[in-house]
C-alpha cells in the first residue's frame, strides 16, 4: 500500500479547507488584517474591487463553493476550473503589487497544478482542439 495513493485526497482536502475558510472570512472577517499597510498599488486594486459593490462577495462565494466541492469530493474538476482564474489573478497581484503573500499564492498554485494533473483525464475532452457538438 503506497502512501502516494493518498496524496490527491490530502491535497484536495488541504486546499478545500483553506479555500472554505478564506471564503467564510470574506463574510465573517475573523482572520485579522495584517499590521503592515499594503503598498499603494495593492490598496488601489483592492479598493477598486470593493467599490464595485459585488466583486469581493463574488470572490468569497466562489471560494466557499470551490472549497466545499473539494471537501465533499464532488465535481472536483469543475472546482479546479472555477479556481484557476482566481489563482492566476492572485499570483499576478502578489508578483506585481504585494509581495508578502506570494509564498501562500505559490502553495495554492502548486496544489492546483498537482490536482489538475491528478484529475487530468477529466480535462482531456475540454482540451480537445476540435469537438463536434452532440
Amino acid at each position: 500500500m503506497k502512501i502516494t495513493r493518498y496524496l490527491p485526497a490530502v491535497a484536495r482536502v488541504l486546499m478545500g479547507l483553506a479555500l472554505f475558510i478564506f471564503g467564510l472570512n470574506g463574510f465573517l472577517n475573523f482572520i485579522p488584517q495584517p499590521e503592515t499597510p499594503m503598498p499603494e498599488g495593492a490598496m488601489a486594486f483592492a479598493g477598486a474591487l470593493m467599490a464595485t459593490g459585488y466583486m469581493m462577495q463574488m470572490i468569497a462565494v466562489t471560494l466557499l463553493i470551490v472549497g466545499a466541492l473539494l471537501l465533499l469530493n464532488r465535481f472536483v474538476p469543475l472546482a479546479l476550473a472555477l479556481f484557476a482564474p482566481f489563482i492566476v489573478n492572485s499570483l499576478a497581484f502578489h508578483i506585481f503589487l504585494e509581495r508578502s503573500g506570494l509564498p501562500v499564492a505559490c502553495v495554492f498554485l502548486a496544489l492546483e497544478l498537482y490536482l489538475a494533473w491528478a484529475y487530468r483525464a477529466a480535462f482531456r475532452p475540454m482540451l480537445a482542439a476540435r469537438v463536434t457538438p452532440a
